[in-house]
């Protein structure tokens, strides 16, 4: 344990745990801060089970913020439980990544159309496939991008899940279940490919208001602008499945694999707090009754 810091140094009512924390026995402050909810995190993707219903998402370029770049966000992740979709653009290759992962860990492996011919494109899964992966994430760009809909019978060349990123539309979605994909992704992709695209909880919202059955006949992800526990609860409370953090999970890459975890308990310990805050003990219980009468009186 630690020394209690002087009271004038106490600025705000959050410094008053940090406090109680360097000088309290761990079970008492365990005791103290925890709750029923610390229990019902558990989620599961695809049928594969994690901690916590947030993900570290696909990004490229980790290796300008760290020299390990990706190697750390899947180390990270395999810390805290939760799952990593590897970009097709990391830093590093597909062989490291599969050598960095935990034993068992399960990841995801970002894919977007390149404008590969057949023969090549089933050599690229054939790849995931061989370096561990259990989905693929197929991401498009743009409403006009016609193989999101022809990656819905890549069955005949992997037996990789698919589940399709860059939802943007109630309708979309519903294509998407008509297609058999196994699941589906609401994402603008960080806002870069088009200015004014709806961000995954807008695109959350129109399914909830036009097509609530979406969320019961496929699992739900989504993205975009998450920087708080707040924005995670109002995806999760809308239907989605988990959430993916990227730019965040990122900017924690400069300190390497320690920062990616302690992003990651960050989160969950604002979660934590704001599921209690709501009155909920298991998040399972979640659903569409908080947004509109606790968070969203005026929806």
């Amino acid at each position: 344990m630690g020394s209690l810091p002087p009271l004038d140094d106490i600025c705000c009512l959050n410094e008053f745990e940090w406090a109680a924390q360097n000088v309290l026995n761990s079970s008492v402050y365990a005791a103290l801060s925890g709750g029923a909810v610390d229990e019902t995190f558990t989620t599961h993707m695809l049928g594969y089970n994690f901690s916590l219903p947030f993900f570290i998402t696909s990004c490229g370029g980790g290796g300008y913020l760290h020299e390990d770049g990706d190697l750390n966000l899947i180390k990270g992740a395999s810390n805290q439980n939760i799952l990593y979709i590897a970009s097709m653009s990391a830093s590093k290759s597909q062989e490291e990544i599969a050598d960095a992962a935990a034993d068992g860990q399960v990841y995801f492996q970002q894919f977007y159309n390149r404008g590969w011919d057949g023969a090549k494109l089933k050599s690229y899964l054939d790849s995931v496939e061989k370096y561990g992966a259990k989905a693929i994430a197929f991401t498009i760009d743009s409403a006009g991008d016609g193989d999101r809909w022809r990656a819905a019978r890549w069955g005949s060349i992997t037996d990789l899940p698919i589940l399709l990123k860059g939802i943007t539309t109630a309708d979309d979605a519903k294509k998407a279940i008509e297609h058999g994909f196994d699941a589906i992704y609401l994402s603008n992709h960080g806002g870069r490919q088009l200015d004014g695209a709806p961000s995954g909880f807008e695109t959350a919202l129109e399914i909830f208001q036009e097509a609530p059955g979406v969320f019961q006949q496929i699992e739900v992800y989504a993205d975009g602008g998450v920087r708080s526990a707040g924005d995670v609860l109002k995806l999760l409370v809308l239907g989605v499945r988990a959430v993916g953090v990227g730019r965040s999970f990122m900017y924690s890459l400069v300190y390497g694999t320690d920062g990616v975890i302690k992003a990651a308990e960050i989160l969950k310990h604002e979660l934590t707090i704001n599921a209690q805050n709501l009155g909920l003990s298991n998040l399972g219980d979640i659903d569409g009754t908080y947004l509109q009468r606790r968070m969203f009186p005026s929806l």
